[in-house]
């Protein structure tokens, strides 16, 4: 059973891919709902894939399926409902969700890692979890527990536990944990920019920061993240 406004975006996704061949834009599907943030569309398409009406295609970026139409709309499409790939316009997620049936590995958890205003410094470790083998590969690894909202447009949300491969440089657009003045950790993107390195967030309600280089550590890169429902 979908709400009123996850059926009003489905319909409007597919009305326009049927009409104009073309997808709508964040911005667009925003106005058509209403909506004060474009995260509030990020939701919607979140849990219309959760419920199987699309998809997101891997390794093909800001893509869409849509699978199916609520059994009400059937019929009511005019030539009849085709799944349409939605191309543009649509941020994909930073992360790939990945079901495995090997072996889980166990790493370490180290406590929580705010995605927002940063928090104290990560710097306990507050015990293991076991995740499937196929989500990390080579190297040092360890796994921290999401607080805010700063990164809900990459598909990172508030309680989510991502996985971490320790290193301590990334390639610029990386979405990395980095150590603030040695007191602070933050997850965000990240940017070297001449002499200053900035740390980006994935929510327009917050501002870029910038800093110093002797100001910022990388302590690791995000290569995936578990959620719980």
């Amino acid at each position: 059973m979908l709400t009123q406004k996850q059926k009003n975006l489905l319909m409007f996704i597919n009305e326009r891919m049927q009409k104009d061949g073309v997808p709508p834009s964040f911005d667009e599907m925003k106005d058509a709902l209403e909506l004060k943030s474009k995260s509030g569309i990020h939701r919607l398409i979140t849990a219309l894939e959760e419920r199987g009406f699309i998809r997101r295609l891997p390794h093909k970026a800001r893509a869409l399926e849509v699978l199916k139409l609520p059994e009400s709309e059937i019929g009511n499409t005019g030539t009849g409902f085709k799944p349409q790939l939605l191309e543009g316009g649509l941020k994909e997620p930073e992360v790939e969700f990945i079901e495995t049936a090997a072996t889980p590995t166990t790493v370490p958890l180290l406590g929580k890692i705010a995605a927002g205003v940063p928090i104290e410094a990560i710097n306990h470790h507050s015990g293991n979890i076991e995740v499937p083998a196929g989500m990390i590969a080579g190297g040092e690894h360890f796994a921290l527990e999401v607080q805010g909202d700063s990164m809900i447009d990459a598909g990172i949300m508030d309680g989510d536990t991502v996985l971490i491969k320790r290193c301590n440089t990334a390639e610029n657009g990386t979405i990395v944990v980095a150590l603030v003045d040695r007191e602070e950790a933050t997850l965000k993107r990240l940017y070297k920019k001449g002499d200053t390195i900035e740390l980006e967030a994935a929510n327009d309600a917050y501002e870029t920061r910038v800093f110093g280089p002797d100001r910022v550590d990388v302590q690791g890169r995000l290569v995936s993240l578990i959620r719980k429902f």
